[in-house]
């Protein structure tokens, strides 16, 4: 009889312990939960990215002179930009274009204004050695024969007495050429011309 009552007495102890020990492991411990990665901040547009696309834009609309400002600036800021490097020499021979237009249309004051800065810009850096259709020396020539063409228009206005009309003319080629000696010397003296007639007495009435 006292075999069984030691196997029990050992079960019981087993299964004791086995309790305790259950007891002390601690419970799983709850995964935490993934991290959410917090968004990227989105880094506003530079004034080089404003100038530019406000450039496409331009030249889309045939302002062809803002368009070249525009991405004179931004080569400026960020020099050797791939947009500019592409575009420059597109809005550059749209500009020439837009000049020969002002001229076909009768307006040779605009066409000067427009060659004259197409000029300007035929050196900046963004052509990079690339060629547009016309050269430095072609456009500086149609600007010669322009000033000569109205030279020659203000001095057949001036020998008819239309000093009003000559002094108008001329302007015309100081609107783009400034520096234009022989039709500053000319508004000059038509002008002296003009106010000396203005001062003379108005003949009487009747005769």
């Amino acid at each position: 009889m006292m075999a069984p009552i030691r196997s029990v007495i050992a079960v019981l102890g087993i299964l004791l312990v086995g309790g305790c020990a259950a007891g002390t492991v601690p419970p799983p411990r709850e995964a935490p939960p993934p991290a959410v990665p917090s968004p990227r901040a989105v880094s506003p547009p530079s004034p080089a990215d404003n100038n530019y696309a406000e450039g496409l834009s331009s030249m889309e609309e045939g302002k062809f002179e803002r368009t070249l400002e525009l991405f004179s600036a931004v080569w400026k800021e960020m020099p050797g930009h791939p947009g500019v490097e592409e575009n420059f020499p597109n809005a550059l021979e749209g500009f020439k274009k837009s000049g020969d237009e002002a001229l076909r249309q009768g307006r040779p004051e605009e066409a000067g204004k427009r060659w004259t800065a197409t000029l300007r810009f035929l050196s900046h850096p963004a052509l990079k050695g690339r060629s547009p259709a016309f050269s430095k020396t072609d456009l500086k020539g149609s600007i010669d024969k322009l000033s000569e063409n109205l030279m020659e228009k203000g001095l057949a206005d001036y020998r008819q007495g239309r000093l009003e009309a000559a002094i108008a003319t001329w302007r015309q080629i100081l609107a783009y050429d400034p520096a234009h000696d022989e039709a500053a010397k000319s508004v000059r003296t038509a002008t002296t011309q003009l106010e000396n007639l203005k001062k003379l007495p108005s003949p009487p009435a009747g005769k």
